[in-house]
């Protein structure tokens, strides 16, 4: 047992625990701190009740969401959900906020005292002492930089929610493929994602992400794993969506991670049947476009490592399904079986997962993203070369300088990363909208 990586983990669910029960405890007490100024003791009373009953249904929606393999407390649908992932998203990001300007203004206090004693100290004895008179302004500039930095994520998370959440895109882009036959230059596939059709994410929503896709008058079709987040939710409902599809090649898919979590993983696989498509799991399907074939692979969802923390080899006993004599299209909801799929010689992988990190934001031309700590794949196209070995974690610094050269002359293998169309955690996309991808094969 890997006791490295469970520490890791219990520390990294203990802080974020803390962290909630924390901002928790600050918007408590600041909402005490201004009902204890009304005059009216009922109306006081009454908001306070409010609030707490408020709360106490909020932890439960939020226990429900951890429970994702077990019975739901509250009925599903109910918006109670919905809040409870809009107010812990938001109240934890704006108490961050107001601990770091409070903090800067520590900052500035301590420099204006040390810059007070340091002038007594060479003050003449004969010379009264020079008083530092604190300055209103500033008092006034902080607590108003305190009351924007609480009020900006509400505003955020809110806009996320309401816009861009609901903003669907489609990205086309054209991807090339080593070897890849001249009939086959032009196929055109469709790719949707993440759907987790929850409390979040209704039918309808579904629904238009479909008819988008289906605007495209793609070749093939294929959905890349979590069509929901829990067993509490319809994965039947969903595959009646995205049944609808439509694409000559057909419609393929592949498990995610939630269909593990929910235990859904052959219940997908027979809906999916039942609906006339067909879901891939350690198997391939040889397709043909224009009289050219091609291989089309898919895998459930690819652990990186065991429960107890061991690492594990990804894409296992898939080199048997490979072919040398045809273009390889891989199906694999997790992006970081990537390095695997480009050693076993598969020229393109279509995967999702990350949902881009749901929330990012630019600073100083970086992008920061909540799904770097996981993946060095976000979202969009990466390549690395065919065959080029998968590299350790110890050798991942040199990897990287040889990839560049060995990039340069050697046929590489693509990866695309959808960005998915739904969330989990909070309902919330800020500067990563939904996304509907249009893939277009090319000659390299």
């Amino acid at each position: 047992m890997n006791w490295t990586w469970l520490l890791v983990r219990l520390a990294i669910g203990l802080g974020i625990i803390t962290l909630l029960f924390f901002s928790q405890r600050f918007w408590y007490r600041s909402l005490w701190r201004v009902t204890a100024n009304w005059g009216r003791v009922p109306l006081r009373v009454a908001v306070r009740l409010l609030y707490l009953v408020g709360l106490l249904l909020i932890i439960i929606s939020f226990i429900d969401s951890l429970r994702m393999d077990h019975g739901r407390i509250l009925p599903r649908g109910t918006m109670i959900t919905v809040f409870a992932g809009l107010w812990f998203s938001s109240t934890l990001f704006a108490f961050l906020a107001v601990k770091l300007v409070r903090g800067i203004e520590r900052l500035w206090h301590w420099y204006r005292k040390s810059a007070q004693a340091k002038t007594a100290v060479r003050q003449a004895p004969a010379e009264p002492a020079v008083e530092v008179v604190p300055d209103p302004s500033r008092r006034y500039f902080f607590r108003a930089a305190t009351a924007v930095a609480g009020a900006t994520p509400f505003l955020g998370v809110m806009y996320g929610f309401a816009g861009e959440r609901l903003r669907y895109q489609v990205r086309r882009i054209e991807i090339p493929i080593a070897n890849l036959p001249s009939t086959l230059d032009g196929m055109r596939i469709v790719q949707l994602s993440d759907i987790h059709l929850s409390g979040y994410m209704p039918r309808s929503a579904v629904r238009r992400a479909v008819d988008m896709a289906n605007d495209l008058g793609a070749d093939l079709a294929v959905v890349t794993g979590d069509l929901i987040t829990g067993s509490h939710d319809p994965i039947a409902e969903c595959v009646e969506e995205i049944r609808n599809l439509h694409a000559p090649l057909g419609v393929y898919g592949c498990n995610g991670n939630h269909e593990i979590y929910a235990r859904a993983e052959e219940t997908a696989q027979r809906l999916y049947a039942q609906a006339g498509m067909k879901l891939l799991r350690q198997e391939n399907a040889q397709l043909a476009f224009k009289g050219a074939p091609f291989n089309l692979l898919g895998v459930d969802y690819q652990r990186e490592r065991t429960p107890s923390g061991r690492k594990v080899q990804m894409l296992v006993n898939l080199d048997p399904l490979v072919r040398r004599d045809m273009p390889n299209i891989l199906l694999s909801h997790n992006p970081n079986s990537f390095h695997r799929a480009a050693e076993l010689g598969i020229e393109l992988t279509l995967s999702g997962h990350t949902h881009g990190g749901q929330v990012q934001v630019e600073i100083l031309d970086h992008r920061l993203s909540p799904a770097r700590f996981f993946t060095d794949y976000i979202a969009g196209h990466y390549q690395r070369p065919l065959f080029a070995p998968a590299p350790s974690d110890n050798a991942r610094a040199s990897a990287a300088l040889d990839l560049s050269a060995a990039m340069r002359s050697a046929p590489l293998s693509s990866l695309y990363v959808n960005r998915g169309i739904g969330t989990v955690g909070a309902p919330v996309r800020l500067g990563v909208p939904p996304e509907i991808t249009l893939v277009v094969l090319r000659r390299a």
